[in-house]
């Protein structure tokens, strides 16, 4: 099956997690069993059945519980230098999604290969400057990322569902817009877990208008940055210019649709969530100027044009999570 039924496919299905399509009526019965599954392998890690291990420093983590991009790794780059600025020496997890190294922890730096530790953990590493280890083994790359590095504090990009690394807080990032679609678990809906899930975490960050209870996360990103030379732009001297746009993201209609509002006329082009981009994978005419996620940009930079740029999207959040983090970590380490 070629990439092109793949995404229709997906995309097809994704849709129906969002509207009344009859398609979720068929798949009802495995979600029914996956959550079944899911009920009883969290249960099994609370009465000890399956081990959970602790880590020896306070660790937190930013998860979802729907597939697709919410906007973790940005929180995640916010909480990791806003704690830096007080004092932390924050370290940080991530799976290293798509990332094709021969052994498992990899310890990732700045200039790490993004084909060997997974596009976000370059971006992050790169935002943060903090040290950061990958793997699909949680507990594993935890104890690798304290054995070489002196991090007082761990956070992780995702991982609400994996039990195997206790945890001392989370919190869960919700789409501010889609927020948890048709309220069944996969394959019939989005949730990772039931819905009712969001209720035990620590706090609730909103990617977009919140509700009671949870924290607003805006996106800013009004600058952009060339590939190649790394000069950077304001964003609204493309105003009323036709640009092409592609995302490889989880959601990347919140990338176009953000590039709309800055008054851009668009063509877009969507790739899988983690796309291994290629030289050819990218077309345009000699003029036209290419526009691309941070994500993305990582994976291009070796074969990228002159004009071809990406857009460093920035996050803000109310003071005000920043101290409900600092209350959790000292009510539960003193």
């Amino acid at each position: 099956m070629n990439l092109g039924i793949k995404q229709k496919i997906s995309h097809q299905l994704q849709q129906s997690w969002y509207d009344k399509s009859g398609l979720t009526l068929l798949l009802r019965p495995l979600s029914w069993l996956f959550i079944f599954i899911s009920i009883i392998r969290r249960y099994f890690y609370r009465i000890g059945f399956a081990k959970a291990t602790k880590l020896s420093v306070p660790t937190i983590i930013i998860g979802n519980l729907t597939v697709g991009g919410t906007g973790k790794t940005p929180l995640v780059i916010w909480l990791a230098n806003y704690l830096k600025e007080l004092g932390y020496k924050p370290g940080i997890l991530s799976r290293g999604y798509n990332g094709k190294a021969n052994s498992w922890p990899q310890q990732v730096r700045p200039d790490a290969d993004p084909y060997i530790v997974g596009d976000e953990a370059v971006v992050i590493s790169r935002r943060t400057n903090c040290p950061m280890a990958v793997g699909p083994d949680r507990v594993a790359a935890g104890e690798a990322l304290l054995k070489y590095s002196d991090c007082d504090i761990v956070i992780s990009d995702d991982g609400l569902q994996h039990y195997s690394l206790k945890r001392d807080i989370e919190v869960l990032v919700i789409d501010g817009i889609r927020r948890f679609g048709n309220g069944y678990c996969l394959p019939a809906g989005p949730l990772r877990e039931c819905v009712t899930r969001k209720d035990e975490v620590d706090c609730k960050v909103t990617n977009g208008v919140a509700a009671q209870g949870e924290y607003a996360m805006s996106y800013t990103g009004l600058n952009i940055v060339n590939l190649n030379s790394q000069e950077t732009r304001p964003l609204s001297e493309l105003a009323e210019n036709t640009i092409k746009a592609v995302a490889g993201i989880g959601n990347p209609d919140r990338f176009f649709n953000f590039l709309r509002a800055q008054g851009l006329r668009l063509e877009t082009k969507a790739f899988p969530d983690h796309y291994l981009y290629h030289e050819d994978s990218i077309k345009e005419d000699d003029d036209t100027i290419v526009l691309m996620t941070e994500k993305d940009a990582v994976k291009c930079q070796r074969f990228a044009k002159s004009n071809w740029w990406y857009v460093p999207i920035n996050v803000t959040l109310p003071n005000e999570f920043g101290l409900e983090i600092l209350n959790l970590l000292e009510k539960k380490h003193g």
